[in-house]
């Protein structure tokens, strides 16, 4: 009798979808698993802003529980949650190939014009918006100083319905969870100027770390470009101790051998920014993330961050 893997998986629409990914994968490689429907903390709790609730792995400590528990075999997570040192005994078994990295913002209703362009908006006017990340709020408000940005939490399904019920003029979303569960309105807009958080449009696959065999079947799903650069983002988040109280935002990109970052951390308020880019080949790319996060550090980054984490003691 062949065994199949239990794949721990969150129970919203996009969760779901991430791990039918995966299940689908394994299957191409006659690899057989099911599906483990798994609701985690920060499912159940819809109102307290992400950045307050003090917990990192909100998302994937249920799971953690889980697989050390030996329910599940595997869990598969939006990389973006998952904290930058894994829970004692999990261990990342592959990272898929990467999807959209954006953010988009999705408007209450479609603009008079036809046209969605907020890049020409006049930072002084006063309008509001809606976003449950704390990195977007402060891009934002670095960028459009005057407005205001409301708290907007749920899951996409429910996010959306709450920004058709508002009055605001629009809201903040991830482009790959939109896209992969096809909702991704047409009076949205790509935010080419917003930096990413770490490893966003990524996925991650963990299993325990003894688990050898789930480790071998689910490296056949890695893959090495996406691995290496969503590890020099996490290597940066995690240098300068961010979390999803820290405004921290990285990129990594590879062009013809060369690898492209950029990093930057705000203030809260998005008064205060400080942003690193650098440039290296491929094959002396290891350090980068660690390396960034110093030099921003020492260009001033140090003085934002303190401030962040003394305002909440």
């Amino acid at each position: 009798m062949r065994n199949i893997l239990k794949i721990g998986t969150r129970e919203s629409q996009l969760a779901v979808w991430q791990a039918t990914l995966v299940k689908d994968l394994l299957k191409e490689h006659a690899i057989d698993s099911e599906l483990v429907l798994i609701k985690s903390e920060g499912d159940i709790d819809l109102k307290t802003p992400l950045y307050a609730m003090g917990v990192q792995g909100i998302f994937t400590k249920t799971l953690d529980a889980a697989l050390l528990d030996n329910r599940i075999d595997l869990a598969v997570h939006s990389m973006k949650d998952v904290p930058t040192l894994l829970a004692e005994g999990i261990a990342q078994a592959a990272t898929l190939k990467r999807g959209n990295y954006k953010d988009v913002f999705v408007f209450r209703n479609p603009q008079p014009s036809g046209e969605f362009v907020i890049r020409d908006f006049d930072p002084a006017s006063f309008l509001t918006i809606a976003t449950s990340s704390i990195r977007r709020k402060s891009q934002w408000l670095h960028r459009y100083p005057n407005h205001r940005v409301e708290n907007l939490r749920g899951n996409i399904n429910t996010r959306l319905k709450k920004l058709e019920e508002s009055n605001w003029l629009g809201a903040i979303f991830a482009a790959a969870g939109l896209e992969r569960i096809n909702l991704l309105p047409s009076h949205s807009i790509e935010l080419d100027w917003m930096l990413p958080a770490p490893a966003q449009g990524a996925i991650m696959v963990v299993c325990r770390e003894e688990d050898v065999e789930t480790k071998k079947k689910c490296s056949l799903l890695n893959d090495e470009n996406t691995e290496l650069c969503t590890r020099i983002e996490r290597d940066f988040l995690r240098s300068l101790l961010g979390g999803c109280s820290t405004p921290i935002s990285a990129l990594a990109e590879i062009e013809e051998e060369e690898l492209f970052f950029r990093g930057n951390v705000l203030s809260v308020d998005g008064k205060q920014k400080k942003e690193i880019e650098k440039i290296l080949p491929v094959e002396k790319a290891d350090y980068m993330g660690f390396e960034a996060a110093k030099e921003l550090m020492q260009d001033g980054g140090d003085v934002i961050i303190n401030n962040i984490r003394n305002a909440s003691k």
